[in-house]
Formats: structure tokens, sequence, C-alpha cells
């Protein structure tokens, strides 16, 4: 390779960790604001702030040892500066991707784990090439690779998963025993041993992890914690009790909320003080090995990089520069919400629209928990158990003052919990050295409280079970992806030379531009489209004309999707009814997730509505019944054009056509209907009912006619009656929706509620 290649390298690579920081933080964002935003202890304005100040001192504080990156994984003494670079810019192509991909995913990951895999799997690459041509063999890669240390990251999350989850639910359980879920009615006594043994925590977490190695501080109070951790926890846990219940005596502030505070702000700073190896280390790596080689007079390919082994303080400036793009990243990256909600969504307490679908393994752990629970709870005497069971209620399962958006995940002593328990797990884990990743503890913790807390109760366990494993066989997947793509890349480069490099940075800028375009189309669609929304008013008249928005929207997307199945009939357009079929999906899901709110629904009403619950229950029937109808109708569409079957003809696209047309005139006049709330046009509607059967009718015996004379398609004609006899009912299904919403518009609204509607 040409010395040119090199600085085109430095280049790219500080290019490529401006992006890393960026997917970096999107993706670890989850480890300090899961806790803050599902409990809504404050606004989320606030969150940002305190997380920012965290970040921006953990950056600052950072010692930029940046060990893991230059010599934790491989024996840089072992490879030449050519090779060296080679493995760098593997490194940072794969880690960027991947995380990236996760990202978009929702799903959160270790960038510990990717950074250590990756730095794995071009190492192996590149040595595996120096021995064969050497002519060694496979032992031969021990000396190039340090085996212990990856070895130690595989431990590592096993540990943190398993202890993590265990710990979570054995803390969350003894908490709610003692606090319950009023906490507030609690004794004030409760809450200051509460904040102090919390308090304790986090502020061992910071002096441990936060600033283990913060410059500032030159390492004595670490030092000091260390040798006296015992009179350190004793004497902390009796002054921040003491602290806690003057903060409630005096500023009548919520304990739980300072502790949420603080817990946000430690972990926020010890993942900017500890984990930006992860983003920076390897571009400072490559930095200063170019600098080494630069002055030597020597080819890169015989300059030995024992150099690397040396201990190098990062620049300040780099640091600071590292800390605000993670800031400005945290503020702005929709994609770091995302992977947040996820977790929100896996641990909230109340029942919900599920993200996760269950599987065969999620169904046998759930059978496997409750039979294991129910042998345990059946040893306990029925005192014991209706005690527990006591602390354990709610004081509110819906409350119909306020919408469900509204409601917290979770209530402040779980996220105190979640924050003072991965505070504590990951504290340990760094005084021992062991190689814990501070994502996996924290979504574990979360997941374990979620559990004890029984928010995983009998009808959301196999959706949130799901979910969980799904995001650890993600992290399982981070380790083999990172090996084996950081592999692949490194010896693409190793054979491209300069083009190779050239066509990879290319590719990577492609994928990145796109995932980012296709996010911001999603994030805008989601704005603009208009779901089903359900029913939250008390009284049938607020049920009757909140339903009509949804039926108004059932009635345009109705058109669209009978539409595109027609068209695409006529066309082949195999894409245009795949978006049919799509678009028909969707809207089903969304009817069943009204259908699975009926429950809320029906508690929310007032006693003198309690009529509305059948209302309700039978505009849902009929939507549903509209849906399957068009599901039908989409799937045997596409059927006869993906097999490729003869065309319709022209007659019978023509008559198909002229029922769409129509129809797309009755939905049209029941859309403008609903929208406007002026139901007394439905009876216009509903007179055209017969005139449609009929038309239907005519054409079905106008098939029946062909078939008798000219029709030589046995598929053709199948396909055309189903699409007949399907739209039959699909008109059925919306007919018998108007003449409902029409006898109770005519008995039940008073124009009055009609016009604080329009």
């Amino acid at each position: 390779m040409g010395e040119d290649i090199y600085l085109v390298m430095i280049i790219a690579l500080a290019a490529l960790a401006i992006t890393d920081l960026v997917v970096g933080v999107s993706n670890d964002a989850v480890n300090f604001l899961n806790s803050a935003i599902g409990s809504k202890a404050i606004s989320f304005r606030t969150i940002m702030i305190v997380a920012s100040i965290g970040i921006a001192m953990g950056a600052i504080s950072s010692s930029g040892m940046m060990e893991v990156a230059r010599k934790g994984i491989f024996n840089p003494g072992e490879f030449m500066f050519s090779e060296i670079m080679i493995i760098f810019m593997a490194v940072m192509l794969t880690d960027i991707l991947l995380l990236d991909f996760f990202n978009t995913l929702g799903m959160p990951t270790s960038t510990t784990v990717s950074i250590v895999f990756e730095l794995l799997g071009a190492a192996v690459a590149i040595s595996t090439i120096k021995i064969i041509d050497a002519g060694g063999g496979f032992a031969d890669l021990a000396g190039y690779i340090n085996t212990e240390k990856a070895t130690a990251i595989i431990f590592g999350i096993l540990l943190s998963v398993v202890v993590a989850f265990t710990i979570g639910v054995f803390v969350q359980f003894v908490s709610r025993l003692l606090i319950s879920f009023k906490f507030e009615e609690k004794p004030k006594w409760t809450g200051a041993i509460f904040g102090g043994l919390a308090i304790t925590a986090i502020v061992y977490f910071i002096l441990i992890k936060g600033l283990k190695s913060a410059a500032i501080f030159d390492g004595y109070i670490s030092e000091w914690v260390n040798t006296n951790t015992l009179l350190f926890i004793i004497s902390n846990i009796v002054f921040w009790s003491i602290v806690s219940r003057g903060i409630t005596a005096i500023f009548k502030a919520n304990i739980y909320r300072v502790i949420i505070v603080l817990g946000t702000f430690a972990l926020a700073m010890a993942f900017a003080g500890n984990d930006l190896v992860n983003f920076i280390g390897v571009p400072i790596a490559a930095l200063q090995s170019y600098q080494d080689w630069q002055g030597m007079g020597i080819p890169a390919s015989e300059y030995t990089m024992e150099s690397l082994n040396a201990a190098v303080q990062t620049p300040t400036l780099l640091l600071l520069l590292s800390g605000m793009i993670m800031v400005i990243t945290l503020w702005f990256s929709t994609k770091a919400r995302k992977v947040v909600q996820t977790s929100v969504d896996l641990s909230r307490q109340d029942e919900g629209q599920e993200r996760f679908q269950p599987n065969y393994l999620s169904r046998q752990v759930v059978k496997f928990s409750v039979r294991t629970y129910e042998s345990i709870n059946g040893m306990l005497p029925m005192r014991v158990r209706d005690r527990i069971d006591r602390q354990f209620i709610q004081p509110n399962i819906y409350n119909p003052k306020n919408k469900v958006l509204d409601k917290p995940a979770f209530d402040m002593v779980r996220a105190a919990v979640n924050l003072m328990v991965a505070s504590v797990l990951i504290s340990i884990a760094t005084s021992m050295k062991l190689p814990l990743s501070t994502t996996y503890v924290t979504f574990m913790v979360a997941m374990g409280t979620s559990l004890a807390d029984r928010a995983w109760g009998a009808d959301s366990a196999v959706y949130r079970v799901a979910g969980v494993l799904n995001v650890i066989g993600g992290w399982f997947m981070t380790a083999l992806s990172a090996f084996v793509a950081a592999a692949i890349v490194a010896y693409l480069i190793h054979i491209g030379g300069f083009i190779g490099l050239i066509f990879l940075l290319v590719f990577a800028g492609f994928i990145l531009i796109r995932n980012y375009i296709s996010h911001r189309k999603q994030n805008r669609k989601a704005k603009i489209e208009d779901g089903l929304r359900r029913a939250e008013s008390s009284s049938i008249q607020g049920v009757i004309t909140e339903s009509a928005d949804n039926i108004s929207n059932v009635a345009k997307r109705s058109n669209k999707i009978y539409t595109n199945a027609i068209d695409g009939l006529g066309r082949h357009d195999l894409d245009l009814l795949k978006k049919g079929m799509r678009q028909v999906s969707k809207l089903s899901k969304e009817i069943d997730h009204l259908r699975d709110n009926i429950f809320y629904f029906i508690k929310n009403l007032d006693e003198a509505s309690v009529g509305a619950s059948n209302f309700y229950l039978n505009i849902l029937d009929y939507l549903q019944d509209m849906a399957q109808s068009l599901e039908y109708i989409g799937k045997i569409s596409h059927k006869h054009v993906n097999n490729n079957h003869k065309k319709l003809t022209y007659s019978q696209i023509r008559e198909l056509k002229e029922l769409d047309v129509e129809l797309e005139n009755l939905l049209d006049q029941t859309r403008e209907a609903f929208i406007h709330k002026s139901f007394e046009e439905i009876g216009g509607v509903l007179n055209r009912k017969q005139a449609l059967f009929d038309m239907v009718s005519d054409k079905i015996s106008r098939q029946i006619a062909r078939t008798r004379s000219e029709e030589s398609s046995p598929k053709n004609t199948t396909l055309y009656f189903n699409l007949l006899t399907e739209t039959r009912d699909l008109i059925k299904a919306l007919m018998a929706l108007l003449e409902l919403y029409y006898i109770e518009y005519d008995g039940n609204i008073e124009p009055a509620v009609l016009e604080d509607n329009k």
C-alpha cells in the first residue's frame, strides 16, 4: 500500500469517530434514561439536562487511557503499522454499521462487547493471514491474540444477565414488601432509610465507577474508599438517611425523585467517563500509531507497534469535543428514544400494546415459571400469602381522569431500585475488575424489578419474556456478528488496498444515509398517519362521537385498500398488491388493539352509560368484519398474481372497476358523514344498500352465464366469484355499522352534543 493511504485512513477514522459517538450514544442512552423516563419522576427536559451534565462531567474527568483499543485484545508488538491500521479501520467501519443496525431496530446492545469482538475478529483475520504467509499453524494464533480477555468478556455477558436479573428481582420484591405501592402514605422514616441506602449506593458508584480514573482527583478518593469500604458505606448510610429525612421535612421534597435525579446523573457520568473508549479509543490509537511511525523513515510494513504497549494520555480537548458531540446526540437523536422505549415498554406496569410476539421458548419459560411460583407459594401459610398480596395491590389499576399515554410506565420506587441496584452491581464488578457490561446490567435489572413488581401478568408475560429473549439473543448476535463482520472487512481491506478501502467507506456511508432517510420517513409517516384511537369517554354520547373518528379512518383506508386490490389485479402488479396487504394487516392489528383494551373501556364508563359497552363492542365487531373481508380480498388477489395465473378478462376487470367506483362513493360519503359528525346523512347512505346488493348479484349472474358459455379458466372463475361474494360481505358489514350508528344517533345524541363535537 502507498503511504498516502494511511493519511486517508486517519482522516476517515476521524469522521468515523464522530459517527460512532452518535450511534453509540443513541444505543447506550437506555443505560441512564430508562428509569427517569419510565417513572416520569421529572420532566423530560429536566431528565435531559441532568443527563447532559453527567455526560459532560464524565467525558472531561475521563483519564482517556484507551487500553482496550491499544493492547487489551491483541499483542501489538506482533503487528506492523500497516496491519494495525487495517485492524483499526475494519473495527470502526463494522462498529458504526452494527450499532446503527441495532439502533434502527430499537434494540439495546453493548458497545463494549461490540468493540471488543470487532477488535478480536479483525486481529484474528490479519493474524491468520500472517500465519499462512509464514507457513505456521493454528496454534500460533495464541501469540497474536489475548484469548483471556475474550473469555472474560463472554463470562461477563453471562454474569451480567443472570446476576443482574436475579438481584433485581430480590431487591425489588423486598422493597415492595416494605414500602408497597402506597409509598407516599408510609412513615417518613421509611423513605429516609431507603434514601440513605440508595444515595449511598449511587455515591459509591460515582466514586468507584464514575470517577475511578478521574485525573482531577489523582485517584486519592477512590483509593481511600477502596481501603476503607465498610467504614465509608456505614457512615454514608447514616449521613444520607439523616439528609433524606431533612429534605423531606424541610423542603417537602419526594426523596424517591431525588434518588432518580442523582442516579440518572451518576449513570450518565459513568457512561461518558468509561465507555468513551468504545467510540474514540480506536481512532485515537490509530492517530498515535500514525504519529509514532511518520517520522521514523521505516516502511509501514516493517514498523512494529510495540509503542502501543505504553499508556498514553488522551488530550483533554478531544475529550471535551467528544462530550459535546455526545450531549448534542442525546438531545436530537430519535433513535436513542426508540431504544429507550423498548426497555420502558418491556418493564411497564400496565397492560398495553405489546411490541414483541410470543414464541415457543417464551411460552415454555412462562409455563415453567408459573409452576415454580405456584409450588413455592403453596409452601407458605395462607396468612403470609395474604400479607404479601396486600403489599402488591396498586392504588389505581386504571385512572379514568387521565389518558393512558400520560401515565408513567412504573412508579418511582421501582425507578429508584433500578438505579440503586445497577449502581451497586457495576461498582462491585468494577472494584473486582470483572468485565461487566453497563447495558446488560441496567437492562436486566429493569427486567428483574418488573417481574418482582408483578408487571408481567398472565396477560402480558409471554410477550414481555419474548421481548427479553429477543434482546438477549441480540446481545450474543452482537458478539458473533461483530467478530465475523470485522474479520471480513479487514480481509477485504487487505486484498483490496486503497480501492477496497474507498469502496467500503462509500458503502458504509450509503448504508448510514439510507437508514437515516428510512428512519426519518418512518417517523414522519407515524406522525402524519392517523391510526385508530381507543375510546376514553365515560358516557354513551362521548363514545358515539369518539368512535366516529375511527369509522371515518377505517372508511378512508378501506377505500385505498380495496382500490389497490382491484388495480393490482387489473395490472398484474404484485408490488401494489403487497402494499395493500401491508395496509390491511396494519388496520387489522389496530382493530385488534382496540378489542384488547375493552376491559379498560368498560372500567371507564360511568354508571349511567353501561349500555355503551354493547354499542362499542358491536362497532368493533363490524370494523373487524370489514377488515377480514379486505384481508381475504387482498390475500386471494396476491396469491393469484404471485402464482402467475391467467389474467382476469377485460369484462371481469371492467365490472370489478365499476364496483370499485360505487364502493368508493359509498365509503367517501360515509367518511364525510363521520368526519363532520353529520349523522343524519347516514340515512342517505343507507338508501343505497339494496342497489349495491343488486349490483353485486347482477355481476354474479353475468359470471355464471360466462362460465357456462365462454369462460375457460377455473382459477379466474373461482377468484372472481370470491371477490364478488367477499365484496358483498364487506358492504353488509359497513351497512350494519351504519344502521347501528343511525339508530343510536336517532335515540341518544342530542343536537347540542353534536354541535359541541363539530
